[in-house]
């Protein structure tokens, strides 16, 4: 096959090699429903006959070369899960959890999931919303009293539509002492103190907002009376049998392996007074966990379909590459014609991507503890898994 224009050789299974690697898994598996008591609630697919074990396996092999060829070539260190029609067709990891220690990754290791969390956030407002504790159309006031920019509203905050400027840039002024974690109180205070101007009127245009989603975790607070890091693990992780997955405040406590963040060099990246704050960013999980969660969305184990649906629906488009936003999930069209919903997150050593196609319910999840740009490449294995139509290729080569 040919993947970033080079031409090499599909390789087989494998237990490791010399570079470190650790494959869990590159054949095909049976599906496992994971949850089977919302098996008559579960969206069902047709699986064409075209897929059978044999092109399963063969697509796991092909998935399983392009990773080798990440991690040799471009430096790709971290875990791999890939699934189609609900079976996992590649599982893997690739490198070092912390490279001072060499330390082999599993896909049982934990990654801090930077911006991947949002979906999180956005699920705790949705499950909020279908209990009646609140509406999309509340405003922060409601539950925040002292918020000091009118007019905008829970959905605005879910769709990166309020216009709040960036609390990072905040605190960096106005935070005296960065040994000590800003919390999310804290930035509230911050943003109440300061009142930094905000960057347009609420709903005007798209922005996308760290601030938005720390809100939204201050008001699963407000409106559930229990903390964010209590309310996502008792209603979301618990329920889901996510065992190796929790919010940076319990990372102490943690006796299971966990990635460490890198920087580009593999230079360790330290802890930062920022990480405490929770929403937009602060959850950690595994490749297998998140998979639970992707198999959770084709269920009403967490929320109704009807709810889910505006979670995948968008909302203003984001940008001339047709790109939209739902609740905390990006909006696209692949080559394929499929729209698919996704997230990536970049945050202090860790790089993550998640994407859900819930045409032929595949998943393609990665997360990575080395910001070396590797994760860029990751726009060519979407267009390996997701190829355009042969007419359209042939137009396009005819141009």
């Amino acid at each position: 096959m040919r993947f970033l224009g080079f031409q090499f050789p599909l390789f087989g299974c494998i237990a490791a090699s010399v570079l470190g690697l650790v494959l869990v898994s590159c054949s095909g598996s049976k599906h496992e429903n994971l949850f089977p008591e919302e098996e008559e609630s579960r969206q069902q697919v047709l699986v064409p006959a075209s897929f059978t074990e044999a092109s399963a396996r063969r697509l796991g092999s092909q998935v399983d070369s392009i990773f080798r060829y990440l991690h040799r070539k471009k430096g790709f260190n971290g875990t791999v899960l890939v699934t189609k029609y609900d079976q996992v067709l590649y599982k893997g990891a690739f490198g070092y959890a912390d490279f001072s220690r060499k330390d082999t990754l599993t896909t049982q290791t934990a990654f801090q999931l930077a911006s991947v969390s949002k979906q999180f956030t956005a699920m705790a407002i949705m499950m909020l919303q279908e209990q009646g504790r609140l509406q999309y159309d509340d405003s922060v006031q409601q539950y925040i009293p002292g918020f000091p920019y009118k007019g905008i509203t829970i959905r605005h905050l879910l769709t990166h539509r309020s216009g709040l400027p960036d609390y990072t840039y905040l605190s960096d002024k106005h935070w005296p002492n960065r040994k000590i974690a800003l919390t999310n109180d804290d930035a509230l205070y911050l943003l109440k103190a300061h009142q930094p101007t905000i960057y347009f009127k609420p709903d005007k245009r798209f922005y996308y907002s760290n601030t938005g989603y720390l809100v939204l975790a201050s008001i699963v607070e407000k409106a559930s009376s229990i903390s964010y890091a209590t309310f996502v693990r008792k209603n979301i992780f618990e329920p889901l049998q996510m065992k190796n997955t929790f919010t940076y405040s319990s990372l102490a406590a943690q006796t299971e392996k966990v990635a460490t963040g890198h920087l580009s060099g593999k230079r360790k990246r330290t802890p930062d007074y920022l990480d405490n704050v929770l929403g937009d960013k602060g959850i950690y999980s595994t490749v297998e966990d998140l998979y639970k969660w992707d198999q959770a969305l084709y269920t009403q184990q967490l929320v109704k379909q009807e709810t889910l649906a505006e979670a995948f629906t968008g909302n203003g488009q984001v940008s001339k590459k047709t790109e939209d936003y739902g609740f905390g999930w990006r909006i696209r069209q692949v080559d394929s014609g499929d729209t698919v919903v996704y997230h990536g997150g970049l945050w202090h050593g860790y790089n993550t991507y998640f994407l859900r196609n819930p045409k032929d319910r595949s998943t393609v999840i990665v997360l990575s503890n080395m910001t070396n740009g590797s994760l860029n490449y990751l726009k060519d294995l979407r267009r390996f898994l997701y190829p355009a139509p042969p007419a359209v290729l042939a137009s396009q080569k005819s141009r």
